[in-house]
């Protein structure tokens, strides 16, 4: 199911037939270097990493990760999207390409359509992105995007130490004026 279109991208669902393309994504250099092993080596894995990880949250919670697929030849490219992430309070935006794709604006592309779906679609008014403290590109491009770093956190207890960084969509309340 396509979810967001953009000039260049088509952000969609993933299905069990990408299960070759997560494969590859899972295992390129940059993903193990700043997300980590997940343990996808074959079609078999894939698929269970597909079901658990991205159909089940489209099914719980209506959002996920999804495909970015070129629009012009339907070649996937990475994934983008909202992750409901145990250890945040807030609904995280994450992103990631094929080394192949990378610096040619479609993480920034797919990552803006994603926040105009986080607030508009999904009505978030907070959304959070948490990055390796070596991550220097993903974190200049969640500056590029209007977020603003936060803090150092740990997600699990025995994790490694992330930059959170935010964008709030509604402005708080000021304060009531004295009368």
């Amino acid at each position: 199911m396509n979810v967001i279109e953009t000039p260049r991208l088509v952000l969609r669902w993933f299905t069990l037939d990408d299960a070759a393309f997560v494969v590859d994504l899972l295992n390129e250099p940059g993903w193990k270097q700043f997300i980590g092993d997940r343990g996808v080596s074959d079609l078999e894995t894939a698929r269970a990493y597909i079901q658990r990880a991205l159909l089940d949250a489209y099914a719980r919670q209506g959002f996920g990760l999804y495909a970015i697929a070129g629009k012009d030849d339907g070649l996937l490219r990475g994934m983008c999207g909202l992750i409901r992430r145990e250890g945040l309070e807030d609904v995280d935006i994450g992103f990631v390409l094929l080394s192949r794709y990378e610096g040619q604006g479609l993480a920034y592309e797919a990552a803006a359509a994603t926040l105009v779906y986080a607030r508009e679609v999904v009505g978030l008014a907070r959304v959070v992105a948490i990055t390796a403290v070596n991550n220097h590109r993903s974190a200049k491009l969640l500056q590029r995007l209007g977020m603003t770093y936060e803090q150092i956190i740990h997600v699990h207890h025995d994790s490694e130490p992330l930059h959170l960084y935010a964008i709030d969509f509604v402005p708080p309340t000021p304060p009531p004026t004295p009368a």
